[in-house]
C-alpha cells in the first residue's frame, strides 16, 4: 500500500503529563485536499471530542516549515477554535517531526494561532475572549441543575456562556440533563457552557465545559474556554498568571496568562498514547 492511501495518525492526551487523563485528541497529517465529508467521517471514526487535521506540503521538508494550515472537527461538525487539539498538534510537530522553528504558526478559522515549547510543556498563544453580562436563561439553568449562581455572562466571539458558581464543590457536583439542553431554543447562538468557580486550594479557579449542541456532552479539558476564563478571573482576582483545573472525570491542568497584545498564553502537557496509520 503506497503513501497515497494512508495518512499518519496520532492520539495524545492534552493538558496531562500522564496517559488516560486530560483531553484526548486525534491528529492527522494530510498532504492533499480531502473532502469535508471525508474529514467528518474520519472525526466520527476517531470518536473523540476533536480531531485535528494538519496540512503538510511535503514530509521530506517538514522540519524546515514553520506555518501550517490547521482544522478541527468534532464527530458532528467543524469548529472554529480548539485548544487541546492545537496543543496536541504542536506536540506532534515538535516531538515527532522535530521542527527546527521555535514558534509554529497555525492558520485557522480563528486567525493565526501560535505554539512553542515552554520547558517540557507546550505553550499556545490565542486571541483573548471578552464576555459581558446577559439575561439568564432559566431553561439552561434548570437543565444544568443550577439553582444558585454568582454571575452569568456570554461571549459573542466564542458563543459560550460562562456561569460562575459559589465554590468548587458546586461545579464538581453538577450532573446536567444533556437531552434537555439539546432541546432548548435560545435567543443566543450557544456553542457551549462554561461553569466555573474560585479554586479552594492550589488552583486559582476551576471549570467544566458542556457542549451537547456540537456533539460533546462534556469536554474533559477545554483550552479555548480558557481564553474567556483568563480575562474573567483576572478581573476578579487581580492576577494575570493563574493556575487552572478543569474538574471533569479525566481532569486536566493549565497555566494561563494574558499578554500585552490582547492575547492569552495557555500552557499544558501533551502525552502521546498512540501513533499509526489511517488507511483510506
Amino acid at each position: 500500500m503506497n503513501n497515497e492511501q494512508f495518512i499518519p495518525l496520532y492520539q495524545l492526551d492534552s493538558f496531562s503529563n500522564e496517559a488516560f487523563k486530560g483531553n484526548p485528541a486525534a491528529v492527522c497529517l494530510i498532504v492533499r485536499e480531502l473532502d469535508d465529508a471525508l474529514l467528518l467521517k474520519i472525526a466520527a471514526e476517531m470518536n473523540l471530542s476533536e480531531t485535528a487535521f494538519i496540512y503538510v506540503d511535503d514530509f521530506k521538508t517538514i522540519r524546515n516549515v514553520d506555518t501550517f494550515r490547521l482544522r478541527w472537527f468534532t464527530p458532528q461538525v467543524e469548529v472554529n477554535l480548539c485548544g487541546h487539539a492545537t496543543l496536541a498538534s504542536a506536540a506532534v510537530l515538535f516531538n515527532e517531526y522535530h521542527l527546527i522553528t521555535d514558534v509554529i504558526k497555525f492558520e485557522t478559522l480563528s486567525g493565526q494561532l501560535l505554539a512553542k515549547k515552554a520547558d517540557e510543556k507546550m505553550q499556545l498563544n490565542f486571541p483573548l475572549t471578552e464576555s459581558s453580562t446577559c439575561e439568564p436563561d432559566d431553561k439552561i439553568l434548570d437543565a444544568l441543575g443550577i439553582h444558585e449562581f454568582e454571575d452569568y455572562v456570554y461571549s459573542e466571539i466564542s458563543q459560550d456562556l460562562l456561569i460562575r458558581l459559589k465554590n468548587e464543590g458546586s461545579v464538581e457536583r453538577l450532573s446536567p440533563d444533556f437531552s434537555a439542553m439539546k432541546m432548548i431554543v435560545s435567543s443566543k447562538t450557544i456553542r457551549g457552557v462554561i461553569v466555573t468557580a474560585k479554586g479552594d486550594n492550589y488552583y486559582d479557579f476551576v471549570s467544566r465545559f458542556f457542549a451537547p449542541w456540537v456533539g460533546i456532552n462534556e469536554d474533559p479539558v477545554t483550552g479555548s474556554a480558557h481564553t474567556q476564563l483568563q480575562p474573567y478571573w483576572s478581573k476578579l482576582l487581580g492576577k494575570n498568571e493563574m493556575k487552572a483545573k478543569q474538574v471533569s472525570s479525566r481532569s486536566g491542568e493549565l497555566i494561563v496568562r494574558a499578554t500585552k497584545e490582547n492575547r492569552v498564553e495557555i500552557e499544558g502537557d501533551a502525552t502521546l498514547v498512540m501513533k499509526g496509520k489511517l488507511f483510506l
